[in-house]
């Protein structure tokens, strides 16, 4: 594989992680004009920086919004999702969250 091919695999994470913390985002609340979680980012269109991939004190508001919508709307979460949620890995615990909101929103 050369560098470019390496390149263009990073580049491609980035970008999915970039869609899916947008998506986590707008599914608690975020808009474009308002700041999101202030003492740890300003959104603005040239300044997106979110860390729900990488620290706890992102995701953990979202588990628990996901808990909560689940409960409220009575729809089932999916048994996988719902098992990764209760490990103590943050990429597992980030990808069933990103899956739950693609269900949710659908």
């Amino acid at each position: 594989m050369d560098l470019r091919s390496k390149d263009a695999i990073e580049s491609s994470k980035q970008h999915d992680i970039e869609m899916s913390n947008t998506l986590i985002a707008e599914f608690m609340g975020a808009e474009w004009h308002k700041d999101f979680f202030k003492d740890v980012c300003i959104i603005s269109p040239s300044n997106i920086s979110y860390k729900f991939h990488t620290s706890w004190d992102w995701l953990m508001p979202v588990v628990h919004k996901c808990y909560q919508e689940h409960t409220c709307s009575q729809e089932r979460m999916n048994s996988n999702d719902a098992y990764e949620i209760k490990t103590c890995d943050i990429t597992r615990v980030y990808k069933a969250v990103v899956e739950f909101i693609k269900e949710y929103n659908n």
